[in-house]
């Protein structure tokens, strides 16, 4: 039955789309080798404590920020190609570096260069989805890019454990390797996919492109829709970046027992990503983020009063039918509120309500661990995603009725 669905699955998505699935998983499978290890290797290349690699970490990210919202502005101007090309060559680039690097001192500005042009090509990724898929489509398509997220972040983390343990430099040489081979597999394989300009339409220069943000800002829906996004992403963090600190100094459970929290949600996404997103792709999609947010709301919650470990395996498996709604749902959301000219700027911006809570959430949630009762911050995170619920129900009701968020049935002739 999975094999039949799979197949019709395949045949509904057109061939780019899935060479860009393809290309991504690739590209994913080296970032997880890597990346979960980086901490390790700042505080032992570099014999500093982890407050030090946090400063690293959140510049990466502040740095990052920034560098969405110019790469929003440069995909609409100059396409998704190139910069999703120009971005897998930094990264490699960029990964060398950080491999063969020996100070410290120079590792900070490093940081801030790196998370600058690193994540340029963030919207152009997210575009090119848009640009490939009709709007039926894109929920689901979302969907499947999560799945091998997941999927990736099954597979990376064991290879790059086992590589990490007799050599963090090789670690960084083969992600290099695979950002150059993902790059050359983008120039060979997947054409450019921005929406040709109108005839009549007067060609912007990049001051006008950049000027734009400013539509963005003023559109004050979108805003409150970020807003609502943000809140919830700060809760959404802590299950990476707080999560394996509160469960070791407060329940004793080591990192092989929150490594198997992780994998059990990425399995459950792998096993079910595909039926939930067929289950609510009719649905109204404010409602449904409503509705993801709850699940949320009470996994999160569920960190600060249960005790035994299957309990918390129960709270992740809620938390991850939230994300199988939340994810796929919001960048459909963030699509529907773009004009097909603006499109790379709207994902620019709406990077921000995942870069915002990875760069205060660990200090916020910090300060609570380490100067508060420890379960507050799950009770402040579910007070916080209730809040988000109501917000999404609102905009639900404000906005519900326009035909951008209505959901859309499949074209006839469409497999």
């Amino acid at each position: 039955m999975l094999n039949v669905n799979l197949k019709k699955i395949a045949k509904e998505f057109p061939r780019k789309f899935w060479l860009v699935v393809g290309v991504s998983f690739i590209d994913h499978v080296g970032g997880t080798m890597l990346w979960p290890f980086f901490s390790l290797y700042i505080t032992q290349k570099f014999e500093v404590g982890m407050t030090e690699a946090g400063i690293v970490l959140g510049l990466f990210s502040i740095a990052g920020l920034v560098g969405q919202m110019i790469g929003g502005a440069l995909t609409d101007k100059f396409g998704r190609r190139k910069l999703i090309i120009f971005g897998l060559v930094f990264s490699a680039l960029s990964t060398l570096t950080l491999g063969f690097i020996n100070s410290f001192s120079a590792l900070i500005p490093l940081a801030v260069v790196i998370g600058l042009l690193s994540d340029v090509a963030g919207p152009a990724h997210n575009a090119m989805i848009g640009d490939i898929l009709p709007e039926h489509q894109r929920q689901e398509g979302f969907g499947i890019m999560r799945v091998v997220g997941n999927l990736a972040w099954i597979i990376g983390p064991s290879i790059g454990g086992f590589i990490a343990g007799r050599s963090y430099l090789a670690l960084f040489i083969i992600d290099a390797i695979i950002s150059c081979i993902v790059a050359f597999l983008f120039y060979l394989l997947i054409s450019e996919t921005k929406p040709e300009a109108h005839p009549d339409a007067k060609p912007e220069s990049i001051f006008e492109t950049f000027k734009g943000y400013g539509s963005v800002l003023k559109d004050y829906a979108f805003i409150a829709f970020l807003v609502a996004s943000i809140l919830m992403g700060l809760v959404y963090q802590q299950m990476y970046n707080s999560l394996s600190v509160y469960l070791r100094d407060n329940h004793g459970i080591d990192p092989g027992g929150y490594g198997f929290l992780l994998t059990a949600s990425a399995i459950v996404v792998i096993l079910f990503q595909f039926s939930m997103t067929r289950l609510i792709k009719n649905k109204p999609p404010f409602r449904l983020m409503a509705f993801g947010t709850l699940f949320y709301m009470l996994g999160f919650t569920m960190f600060g009063f249960v005790n035994l470990f299957w309990l918390f395996v129960l709270a992740i498996v809620i938390i991850t039918i939230g994300e199988m709604i939340v994810v796929p749902t919001s960048q459909t959301l963030a699509m529907g509120f773009a004009p097909v000219e603006m499109r790379g700027r709207y994902m620019g911006v709406f990077g921000v309500s995942w870069s915002i809570p990875a760069t205060i959430g660990p200090g916020a949630a910090g300060l609570i661990l380490d100067n508060l009762n420890p379960n507050l911050l799950w009770y402040i995170g579910g007070a916080l995603c209730a809040v988000s619920v109501l917000s999404y129900y609102l905009l639900h009701l404000k906005l519900g009725h326009q035909a951008r968020f209505q959901p859309v049935e499949e074209e006839s002739g469409t497999a």
